[in-house]
């Protein structure tokens, strides 16, 4: 059955280049890309039904961290998702806030921060959005997203519905909705319960997260961190201790500052040098540990 022409909807893209809209600046054109600004998603749910009525791929792109896009690029339809608001459904008498999907992670902890709201403090420094922080359990200085969310509303073939904590079957870095082999749904929003504090103290912890990312981090362009911490031990340190510091392929650097970040050195990087270099990692820290790292970023496009 051949495909459908696309909706008329204003701003649908061909063959664009991805690399502008991933933290780590690599990847290949889009067929079919479309930014998403406007949280009510009508023409999202107008792509979305175009798409998956012709069996199109879709993939969702938020603040473009933890993404790798290979050269190749991505087939069928992308979403960026820049979609941003940003409320306190009952006015502020209780400490539920619902944010759109498209929402930056480090503009939803300021938001809650002025208003006395805690347990975002965590997400000042992660570079992601709320759509991909509900599916893959992002998280950092030991708390995550499952530690605050109520409920996220998602959108399907079938409709919309909301998606409780228990729904979801959240775990480190996981998520019932991410390991759905189908990718046939998209968070809308997702609405928050957090505790009251003084405004003073929750920016306080906001400062040493952020002056902590400084210190153990690399600065640039990255996808940040490469693999998931096996249980009871880190992978950064597994890395370091199998003398993999400062490897690189092309211009693809194990970081000499964090070991589990991988960052890109100049402008003739290529996604195929980060794919070399995460084969080569996991396979010495496997040789040397027999642990097999498990990759926390998501690998995205035609791969050889």
């Amino acid at each position: 059955m051949a495909l459908a022409a696309p909706p008329p909807v204003a701003g649908l893209l061909c063959d664009e280049p991805l690399a502008r809209f991933t933290a780590a600046r690599l990847g290949g054109p889009a067929d079919y890309l479309y930014i998403a600004k406007d949280p009510a998603y009508a023409d999202v749910k107008a792509l979305l039904d175009w798409a998956w009525r012709g069996q199109m791929p879709v993939t969702v792109i938020g603040g473009g961290a933890n993404i790798l896009v290979s050269d190749a690029g991505i087939r069928g339809l992308t979403i960026i998702n820049r979609a941003t608001t940003i409320e306190q459904p009952d006015g502020g008498e209780s400490g539920r806030i619902l944010a759109s999907s498209g929402a930056s992670l480090i503009r939803l902890t300021r938001f809650c921060q002025e208003r006395g709201l805690a347990g975002m403090e965590w997400a000042i420094a992660v570079p992601g959005t709320v759509g991909g922080a509900v599916v893959n359990n992002a998280g950092a200085h030991g708390s995550d997203i499952a530690a605050s969310l109520r409920r996220a509303r998602i959108y399907e073939a079938a409709g919309e519905r909301w998606l409780r904590p228990d729904d979801l079957a959240y775990a480190y870095r996981y998520s019932r909705l991410k390991q759905r082999t189908d990718r046939r749904f998209f968070v809308l929003s997702a609405e928050f319960e957090l505790q009251r504090d003084e405004p003073a103290s929750i920016q306080k912890r906001m400062n040493y997260n952020n002056e902590y990312r400084r210190l153990t981090q690399p600065p640039g362009a990255s996808l940040g961190s490469i693999f998931m911490n096996p249980p009871g031990d880190y992978a950064g340190r597994l890395i370091e201790e199998a003398g993999l510091k400062g490897l690189s392929v092309g211009a693809a650097q194990v970081s000499p500052i964090h070991a589990n970040f991988f960052v890109n050195l100049g402008d003739d990087a290529r996604a195929s040098d980060y794919f070399r270099l995460i084969r080569l990692v996991r396979s010495a820290v496997e040789k040397a540990f027999g642990i097999t790292l498990q990759l926390e970023i998501q690998t995205l496009g035609e791969w050889e």
